[in-house]
């Protein structure tokens, strides 16, 4: 067993000692009281109430009609459950890109009023002052490159980046640059697995991957993806470790029929 499962807090230090201990970070998302539970029950090093919740939780197609009271809603919520994870929020789009003072001010409401133990943000060089603003503050952050949902409307389309070499130098300028100004860790999304051994190696702080292949300091999915509460989504990623959407509407099934036919409830389900 390993000694950082006998940790009773995951802080963002732990996670440096991850790395140099080689030892892989596990990260998975929550939104709510009840998952944050279960997963925080399961083990994992870190929880992220990721702008996902876009997606999984309310249906919209992309990330960004998420406002940032409704992110610090579902991170109120996620705290509640958690007792030894790490509790990372992403900070919305429009809460953080136009200047420094309102990252700061974005990122300082959901510290104190979501109870998030650190923010992540999506970017580079581009908002270079805004994460120095932050850290400077004392509050951890935790970065973004590669494919950044945030930015879907000016990639186009939801394909592996950073193929190209001018793109791929520019990943490992914009990792350098993220540790400089104090990240603690930064989350590689959807690129080539050898940049990303390549970043990882580069950096003294943790790579977290999504479909950037094994080289990372340690792997993050979306919950509802692994444990297969999604159905049609599938990228080459994406291991689903349950089916519950077949499991859930065969329940779900069964309570109507049973309602249907008089079977419940039952003279052992009443008073």
């Amino acid at each position: 067993m390993s000694v950082h499962s006998e940790i009773r807090k995951i802080t963002t230090e732990t996670l440096r000692k991850m790395k140099f201990d080689k030892e892989k970070i596990s990260m998975l998302t929550a939104y709510d009281f009840t998952t944050a539970k279960m997963v925080d029950a399961g083990g994992v090093d870190a929880v992220l109430i990721g702008d996902s919740a876009a997606n999984v939780m309310a249906g919209h197609e992309t990330t960004l009609p998420i406002t940032l009271d409704q992110m610090i809603y579902h991170t109120q919520c996620v705290t509640r459950g958690i007792e030894r994870a790490l509790i990372v929020a992403d900070l919305p789009f429009g809460s953080y890109q136009s200047n420094p003072e309102k990252a700061l001010e974005s990122a300082v409401r959901m510290m104190k009023e979501g109870g998030a133990h650190a923010v992540k943000i999506e970017g580079g060089k581009e908002i270079e002052q805004e994460i120095s603003k932050i850290v400077n503050a004392g509050i951890p952050v935790m970065g973004h490159l590669g494919l950044t949902p945030q930015s879907i409307y000016q990639f186009g389309t939801y394909k592996v980046r950073a193929k190209e070499d001018e793109e791929a130098e520019k990943l490992i300028n914009d990792a350098k640059l993220l540790e400089e100004l104090g990240c603690f860790a930064l989350v590689l999304e959807k690129i080539p697995a050898d940049l990303a051994q390549k970043v990882s190696d580069s950096i003294s702080i943790p790579t977290i991957g999504i479909g950037a292949g094994a080289g990372c300091d340690g792997q993050v999915l979306v919950y509802h993806d692994m444990v297969g509460m999604n159905k049609g989504f599938s990228p080459k990623f994406l291991r689903r470790y349950l089916d519950l959407y077949t499991e859930i509407t065969g329940a779900v099934s069964s309570f109507v029929k049973d309602v249907k036919t008089g079977d419940f409830p039952n003279q052992n389900e009443s008073y």
